[in-house]
């Protein structure tokens, strides 16, 4: 399986556990530290933690280890380090505020159907 397809197999399991907003960044031409963010909106800082451990066992699932989790649910963002891709998980307010999505906005970006 290559890293986009592992890419799109997190964001369609986040999209399946309610996640809202996902976008599929690919960086890689932009970026030497990863390929692609998987950046995602959660409904409340429960569903932030929830999304952000559901992400990580769907890549380890997939033989990707994670490198480095950070962030807290209360705070609204999670950032999973998983290497070639990067897992955003962020409360509404978060999302608005860092605006991930803007700073990478000339990149290639799908967006997966809630």
């Amino acid at each position: 399986m290559t890293i986009k397809e592992i890419a799109y197999e997190v964001a369609n399991t986040l999209s399946e556990k309610k996640a809202r907003d996902i976008k599929l960044i690919s960086i890689a031409e932009k970026s030497g530290f990863a390929d692609y963010f998987i950046n995602v909106t959660a409904s409340s800082s429960r569903q932030v933690g929830a999304l952000a451990d559901i992400a990580e066992d769907k890549l380890a699932e997939l033989g990707i280890l994670a490198k480095n989790k950070d962030g807290r649910p209360e705070g609204g963002w999670i950032l999973i380090d998983a290497g070639d891709i990067i897992v955003n998980v962020f409360s509404s307010e978060a999302r608005e505020r860092y605006s991930l999505d803007k700073l990478w906005g000339d990149c290639e970006t799908t967006t997966i159907e809630d």
